[in-house]
């Protein structure tokens, strides 16, 4: 059984004690989450998607890590213009724990 769900604007597809990182999400370690916006079930082999799917799923968030760092370099020739910034994108590791 696996499931297509909406997840800080992006999809993921899910299945049944699955680890995946998603955008930001708020709460600590060990918070449940709960995402209603389910976009397409798959139970096996019969298909809901759209409006035909009563489900939700059910995670467990594990901690937040950081992608790796990312440098934006600007520079204009022959002015003596530089500029650098960097960021690092915050992630969070959940667990799928039910689909239901």
């Amino acid at each position: 059984m696996f499931a297509v769900v909406k997840i800080a604007g992006q999809q993921f597809k899910v299945q049944q004690g699955q680890n995946l990182y998603v955008p930001h999400l708020d709460g600590k370690a060990g918070d449940k989450v709960e995402f209603p916006e389910v976009l397409l079930v798959d139970n096996d082999g019969k298909l809901a998607v759209g409006s035909d799917v009563k489900v939700k799923v059910k995670a467990e968030i594990l901690g937040e890590v950081q992608d790796d760092k990312v440098i934006a370099f600007k520079m204009k020739r022959r002015k003596g213009f530089r500029k650098k910034h960097g960021h690092r994108t915050l992630f969070t590791q959940i667990r799928i724990n039910e689909i239901a």
